[in-house]
């Protein structure tokens, strides 16, 4: 089967989920005997330099980026508040991205044409001016819906006003291009569910985050040290950023008082100066980390205050592959069946946090088994080629029945 996988981004070094995703399954498709072409956006913000790839990043027949500044620009933002297009979505509609689609279209046959979230819908019309393949969405999130709970937990009426504005365009456009696609592919059951609530007809399927569990090393030391707190994640992405705020503002002064002894260590890429500037003695800021498995490895409990946000927290899988406890809200847990206090721990509010953490507190000497659980949980529910061979058989289906009409 020939696929063309169109990015937003290009979808390496792994360290944000989105790259995660893309890569994991991109890999297994290739190994699993499909033959795939990337088309990338190389963009200002996550601009990465092609001929630094390591030599295993060998998963695709051929490679094809265009460079793209699409940052956000002051007069572009206000002007689009007078315009019926959505912001979120026209900053990557690019004329070289489409000049080289049709290229690649007019010179293949693809069987498959996978969109990498919804911000390469843009390109559904061009697709389907030069090419009979199937196009499938790959969605990563309700990207709508991430929004509406950015902008619900906004204060500030005026920044409240146009998050909405923004919001109500990018879930218009979201909800028109649904029944553009011949087929959803799904991060989690509960967003194809809300798809079809929404007016999605068509076929569709879940394929969650899988890993290549090779990659992932537990080091179980940690739990013989001192209880310490990580997180880690791509503070541009602003339910990230949120979360992590407010546990630093409602969480980490009643650890201060409670359990002096904790510290929160802090990494991710593209963090904010406030956040590399902050001083705190219960707070250590590490900024962007050469290897995330390695920082996590050096903590035994992982928290995850999503309040925001849609899909699946690769970073959590991450974590839970390599061992760790796992301290995140419901939301966060979206998509993965795990039981709380059994390989997972669950908490919404600052006290449930607290009680977590006093439960981590209480229970030290028996957090290892709790890890190796969440280890053998990810091995036995997401596996990369376990998950991404349910959705090749669906694909061949749907290609084979396209065919044959």
């Amino acid at each position: 089967m020939k696929i063309l996988q169109l990015c937003k981004k290009f979808p390496f070094p792994l360290k944000d989920g989105e790259s995660i995703a893309v890569t994991y399954m991109s890999k297994a498709l290739k190994e699993l005997g499909c033959e795939l072409t990337l088309l990338a956006m190389n963009t200002v913000k996550h601009f990465y330099e092609i001929d630094q790839l390591p030599s295993s990043f060998n998963h695709y027949e051929a490679i094809h980026t265009i460079p793209i500044d699409n940052r956000v620009k002051v007069k572009d933002a206000f002007l689009n508040l007078f315009s019926d297009e959505s912001y979120h979505i026209t900053r990557f509609v690019s004329e070289a991205y489409k000049t080289k689609l049709i290229e690649l279209l007019k010179k293949n046959q693809y069987d498959v044409i996978q969109l990498e979230t919804l911000y390469l819908a843009p390109y559904i019309t061009t697709i389907r001016a030069h090419s009979t393949a199937v196009i499938a969405m790959r969605s990563h999130n309700v990207e709508h819906e991430i929004w509406e709970r950015i902008t619900q937990n906004t204060r500030f009426p005026i920044k409240k006003y146009y998050l909405n504005h923004l919001t109500q365009k990018l879930k218009s456009f979201e909800i028109n291009h649904l029944n553009k696609y011949d087929i959803m592919v799904s991060i989690t059951q509960r967003d194809l569910d809300y798809f079809s609530k929404l007016g999605f007809t068509k076929k569709g399927i879940v394929a969650p985050i899988g890993l290549e569990m090779t990659n992932y090393t537990p080091e179980y030391d940690s739990f013989s040290q001192p209880l310490s707190l990580s997180f880690i994640g791509s503070l541009d992405w602003m339910p990230n950023l949120e979360g992590l705020e407010w546990f630093i503002k409602h969480v980490i002064p009643s650890i201060k008082k409670k359990y002096p002894t904790v510290k929160l260590h802090i990494a991710g890429r593209n963090m904010p100066k406030h956040l590399l500037n902050y001083k705190d003695s219960h707070i250590v800021v590490h900024g962007e980390v050469e290897s995330s498995t390695a920082f996590l490895n050096e903590h035994s409990v992982m928290i995850v205050p999503l309040f925001s946000g849609s899909g699946m927290r690769a970073k959590i899988l991450e974590a839970m592959s390599l061992g760790k406890v796992v301290l995140t809200t419901p939301l966060g847990l979206e998509g993965i069946h795990a039981t709380d206090q059994d390989e997972i721990l669950l908490a919404q509010t600052e006290n449930a946090f607290m009680n977590q953490l006093g439960f981590c507190i209480k229970e030290k000497q028996n957090l290892i088994k709790m890890g190796k659980k969440a280890r053998t949980f990810i091995e036995e529910n997401y596996d990369y080629k376990a998950v991404t061979k349910r959705l090749l058989a669906f694909y061949e289906e749907i290609v084979y029945k396209t065919i044959k009409k």
